[in-house]
């Protein structure tokens, strides 16, 4: 069974994604921040692919990709410091990307390197529909790789329900019309949109993202869902001074406890 499906079996609430940039703050950090992010109890991990174009995030992910590839960050040298990785790290890991680096870098030779590396899943917010289910379905599902869609406030029934028939692992819910980025609280309309989903009776598990950032708006968001994904705010944590697992310790354990 892939570790995304064990998770959810296991532990259906309150699971926590945290999303960071390989290659930032420095290029040698990923693995240091895979380690401290399982330790302080992060449930699964969600690597980001640095990309010059990265439409669906906001300023503060924007600009760790831009010091991410200037580090020298790279998918080929991503999957060498994740050569290992099994080795160190048990909690499932999920790749974000946008796909012109993965087809650049090749998409089969990229699911191969991901099943050889135990990475449970993808998800790339460009990927059209059709797209993965002409050409790229069989391709991840021959390497065990688990593909996450995102829906949003104004995605309707009818394509809620068709992700849900084509997604695998989890839904990625997004909370807002909008890029990513911490927010103050959830407002009405967020709550409202999370209940109509809720009462949808989807097959997948949900998790929250965008505007998560904090312990208030990670229990709202798991009021409404199996949990949430926390990504700028966790960025900013890494672009603290002072020991790095330190501060990624302390922001867990504050989002969780």
């Amino acid at each position: 069974m892939n570790r995304i499906e064990k998770l959810f079996q296991t532990k259906p609430n309150r699971v926590l994604n945290v999303y960071f940039t390989a290659g930032y703050p420095k290029l040698d950090d990923t693995v240091s921040i895979l380690k401290a992010l399982e330790a302080s109890g992060a449930d699964l991990i969600e690597i980001g692919i640095p990309f010059s174009d990265p439409v669906a995030d906001g300023p503060t992910i924007q600009a760790s990709n831009d010091v991410a590839l200037s580090n020298g960050m790279t998918l080929k040298l991503l999957m060498e410091q994740l050569k290992d990785i099994r080795n160190q790290v048990s909690v499932p890991i999920v790749l974000m990307g946008y796909i012109n680096p993965i087809v650049q870098y090749g998409i089969e030779r990229f699911c191969e390197d991901c099943a050889a590396r135990g990475i449970d899943g993808l998800i790339l917010p460009d990927l059209p529909m059709h797209e993965y289910l002409e050409v790229y379905k069989p391709i991840f599902e021959k390497n065990g790789l688990l593909n996450t869609f995102l829906i949003t406030p104004q995605t309707s029934e009818a394509r809620i329900r068709e992700i849900d028939n084509n997604t695998s692992g989890f839904i990625y819910m997004v909370s807002s019309a909008s890029t990513t980025g911490a927010k103050s609280g959830i407002s009405e309309e967020q709550e409202a949109y999370f209940k109509r989903v809720n009462g949808m009776g989807l097959k997948n598990p949900r998790l929250i993202g965008f505007g998560i950032s904090n312990k208030e708006t990670f229990d709202k968001a798991c009021e409404n869902a199996n949990g949430a994904i926390i990504g700028s705010a966790f960025i900013k944590v890494l672009g603290l001074e002072g020991d790095m697992e330190a501060n990624i310790n302390e922001f867990v354990n504050g989002v969780i406890r």
